[in-house]
């Protein structure tokens, strides 16, 4: 089974779950959200078919992870020790972007190039984190990728709508090292 096949099994046994989500709205909690960032990681490894590397930097070997709800932005977060060394891993990594529907069942994965991603934000970026740090109370410096960048100008690697896979892209990161 090719590797998006795998990850779409991964999606409906442990991402899109109607019977939990009918809970937590039957209990007034949080429906969005409620999947943990190294869910969208494992889901994402399952897909480009890479592993982590150590606990520091790039989520997956080459591979930076993100996720967020349809319409918001994706987070980035550059740590007092590493900032600079992780700015400059983003620019040249890959980065997988995960957005989701407020219940799950629908989710669309795009792939960028860091170099992609250069000019409107790492490079832009690095001298405000630089100046952000000049004060030692500083721990973290939060940057936001806009989901309408990413809707633009990612390749689309797989959609789903409705809890079906309705599109997948197999050959994503052939077409990604081509742009």
């Amino acid at each position: 089974m090719d590797n998006i096949s795998n990850a779409f099994n991964f999606y409906k046994k442990h991402i899109y779950d109607p019977e939990k989500i009918g809970l937590l709205k039957e209990h007034n909690l949080k429906v969005a959200g409620h999947v943990h960032s190294v869910i969208w990681e494992l889901f994402c490894a399952l897909i480009t078919g890479e592993k982590a590397e150590g606990i520091t930097g790039a989520d997956l070997k080459g591979w930076e992870v993100k996720s967020a709800k349809v319409g918001g932005n994706f987070e980035y977060q550059y740590h007092r020790h590493a900032h600079l060394q992780k700015l400059e891993e983003d620019k040249v990594v890959n980065h997988i972007f995960c957005s989701y529907s407020e219940e799950y069942d629908s989710v669309t994965v795009r792939a960028m190039k860091g170099s992609m991603l250069c000019e409107k934000y790492f490079n832009v970026w690095e001298p405000l984190c630089i100046e952000k740090y000049k004060n030692p109370d500083n721990l973290r410096f939060r940057k936001n990728v806009l989901f309408s960048f990413v809707q633009t100008n990612g390749l689309v690697v797989l959609e789903i709508q409705g809890g079906n896979l309705v599109y997948k892209n197999d050959d994503f990161k052939v077409e990604l090292d081509s742009l």
